[in-house]
This record gives structure tokens, C-alpha cells and sequence, in this order.
């Protein structure tokens, strides 16, 4: 019956996209106000006016007919609700963001324990800064693994540097290595490791060169 029916049904409607829209301008901390709670924006919209979504069970803030920032909706009032990659950019101005920021509170488990290993050596928060701002461009998922690869060999080195998570991250964007061809081409003269067969070769091309030498 359902085969018969299915040619006669009526398409499935597009849900409604119910929402409350208000105007918000962006704070100096990055942070608009959303029903009595503040929602993070990325740093470059800082000052500027933007449009504020309130959904069921989240929050959008749109700029210049894009979503720029999506974030679960809080049940509480006076909260901050933070995205920490928000926050990256700043970090060229502010290394010691990391170390007690409210935005970098909730970092992943690999940049947290990559946190603790670098903020005990000397300019460490430069570090942890250099590491972040890798992200935007390197992206997150290929990051933590990288950072994860670094943190686990840095426990048989005893240290940690960008330099190492850029190599991993060098490793894993590596192209594949092409597969081995196989030929019936063989070569007529052998590969041999022999020094002489070079002096050979330039008495055959000029022999004035080897007396001179």
C-alpha cells in the first residue's frame, strides 16, 4: 500500500526556523548579550554591531549574512558562554592569554596537557600562543593530533617546542608515498658504491684536470 500511496503524498514541509532576532554590539571582551547571558564572537567584530539569533536550545550571532559564531544556549542567567578559538587571534598581542584567560578555560585535553608541559619552562605562554594560532589555518582535529604525537615523545625528551608539533603536523599533511612500480626493465650496469669509477670519469672527459688536481 505504501509503494501505491508514496507516488500520491504530499513532500515533507521544510521546518520553520523559529527564532527572537535583536541587534547587539560586540564588547571589548568579545561578548554580546543574549537573554540575560554573554556569548563570545569572534575578536574582529569587537565594536561593531551584529544580529543575535535566540533559538530553543542555542545561539546565533550573524554578521554580513553569515552565521559568525553558534553556541549552546545557557538555562541559567548571568553566564558567559566562551569559544576559545574566538579568542586566537588576540593571542599575538596577548601570549599570557592561555595561562588564566576565562575563554581558554575549557581548551581540549592535548593543548591542556601541552599547557601544562610548556607554561613550566621559560617563555612558555609564547609557545602555547604560537601553537594555538596554528589552528585557523592547520585546523583543530589536525592540531590535537599533532599535539598529542608531540606530548607523547616529549615524555622520552623531557621537552616540548612548536617546532615539534610543526614537524608532526608536516608528517601527517605529508603526501602519500607513491606505490612501488614493478618493471621488467633492468639496468645494463649495476649500481656500484665505487669512489674510483669518478677519478674515471674525468680523466675520460679531460685529462689535464686530474694533474691538475
Amino acid at each position: 500500500m505504501l509503494e501505491l500511496e508514496q507516488a500520491h503524498l504530499m513532500p515533507m514541509p521544510v521546518l520553520f526556523d523559529g527564532y527572537v532576532e535583536k541587534p547587539a554590539r560586540v564588547s571589548s571582551a568579545c561578548l554580546v548579550s543574549v537573554a540575560s547571558n554573554r556569548y563570545s564572537v569572534p575578536c574582529e567584530w569587537v565594536g561593531q554591531m551584529v544580529s543575535t539569533r535566540l533559538y530553543p536550545n542555542r545561539v546565533a550571532v550573524v554578521a554580513e549574512h553569515a552565521v559568525v559564531a553558534s553556541h549552546e544556549r545557557l538555562s541559567e542567567r548571568g553566564q558567559d558562554c566562551y569559544d576559545w578559538q574566538h579568542y586566537v587571534p588576540l593571542l599575538e598581542r596577548k601570549p599570557g592569554a592561555p595561562r588564566n584567560g576565562a575563554p581558554f578555560a575549557d581548551l581540549p585535553e592535548p593543548l591542556q596537557r601541552l599547557r601544562r608541559a610548556l607554561l613550566r619552562e621559560h617563555g612558555g605562554d609564547r609557545f602555547m600562543a604560537q601553537v594555538l594560532a596554528i589552528v585557523p589555518s592547520a585546523g583543530l582535529d589536525a592540531v590535537l593530533v599533532a599535539v598529542a604525537l608531540a606530548v607523547e615523545s616529549s615524555s622520552l625528551s623531557g621537552r616540548v617546542s612548536v617546532e615539534h608539533v610543526n614537524n608532526v603536523l608536516g608528517r601527517l599533511n605529508a603526501p602519500p608515498v607513491p606505490e612501488k612500480v614493478e618493471t621488467p626493465l633492468k639496468a645494463t650496469t649495476p649500481p656500484l658504491a665505487d669512489t674510483a669509477r669518478y677519478d674515471s670519469l674525468r680523466v675520460q672527459d679531460s685529462p689535464l684536470e686530474l694533474d691538475h688536481a
